[in-house]
């Protein structure tokens, strides 16, 4: 594979002994922008969070290689330093920390700014912070860029914040923190149109030759403004087809019922996932 190619490979996963992920396989490359769909309970939460480390999800088998290293072996927080980034369907509130000493605290530990190795003397490593004048420069501009005002740094992180303010911080941190790959979870869900399509022209800004991109939906709406080059649909822990974006619009024509009939899957689907998914979005 390339260089900083992201690749999943026979990844099966459990929560809680029960088992999820069924032979995960995917390949995403540099600049590439991938959708994965699926209803409710196949297991693309579950995927996102394993690529990361959440230490819920227990690993029983497959690889996730990035620069050909298995990063499945590395603490979340390392696994950020190497190129990954998860931008959460429901992000946690922090009362008490502000945007900007949040976002300052982990743009200097995936940077690793100041940090110093281990020497003869056997002093441990140490990571200081950006400082806050450049820091805060830099915030500025890519706030101006998102058009988000600068009384949003001030604020408590999340506390507070409508859904698409929420979902704005968490492309504001992606954007400060330049990815190699991000993984977008459910980024639509909660958002009305109007910041649906602020968040996603700021997915859009941030694309390019450097960073390739997971967008997790349930539904083809946010494909309408973040336009992946492949559609890959999930149920029953793996991927069971994929294509290009028109596969997005056969979804929307046909609905999840088509798929499971159509690879005889045993799923129990919630109501709403059984009807076509081109529901009106007001």
């Amino acid at each position: 594979m390339s260089k900083g190619t992201l690749e999943i490979i026979n990844l099966h996963a459990n929560v809680e002994g029960k088992p999820i992920l069924k032979g995960v396989n995917l390949v995403i490359k540099p600049g590439e922008i991938h959708a994965l769909m699926g209803p409710n309970g196949s297991g693309k939460s579950t995927l996102a969070y394993t690529i990361i480390g959440h230490p819920r999800y227990e690993i029983t088998q497959g690889e996730v290689l990035l620069d050909g290293k298995n990063i499945l072996e590395l603490k979340p927080n390392e696994r950020a330093v190497h190129g990954l980034f998860l931008a959460y369907q429901y992000p946690v509130a922090i009362p008490g920390i502000s945007v900007a000493n949040f976002l300052r605290s982990s743009v200097s530990a995936v940077r690793q700014y100041g940090k110093k190795t281990e020497d003869n003397s056997g002093a441990a490593e140490e990571n200081h912070l950006i400082p806050m004048r450049d820091f805060r420069k830099e915030l500025d501009e890519q706030m101006k860029m998102m058009g988000v005002e600068k009384s949003f740094a001030r604020r408590s992180l999340n506390d507070g914040f409508s859904g698409g303010e929420k979902k704005r911080m968490e492309i504001l941190q992606m954007s400060l923190l330049k990815p190699k790959y991000a993984i977008l979870d459910e980024t639509d869900s909660g958002l009305d149109i109007d910041a649906l399509r602020t968040v996603s022209e700021g997915v859009n800004r941030l694309s390019g030759p450097d960073l390739g991109v997971l967008v997790i939906t349930h539904y083809q709406r946010i494909l309408n403004y973040i336009k992946p080059q492949f559609v890959h649909i999930f149920m029953d822990g793996r991927i069971v087809e994929s294509g290009g974006a028109d596969l997005a619009l056969v979804l929307e024509d046909k609905g999840y019922e088509f798929i499971r009939q159509k690879y005889g899957l045993e799923i129990n689907l919630a109501a709403e996932d059984k009807i076509a998914l081109k529901e009106v979005v007001s």
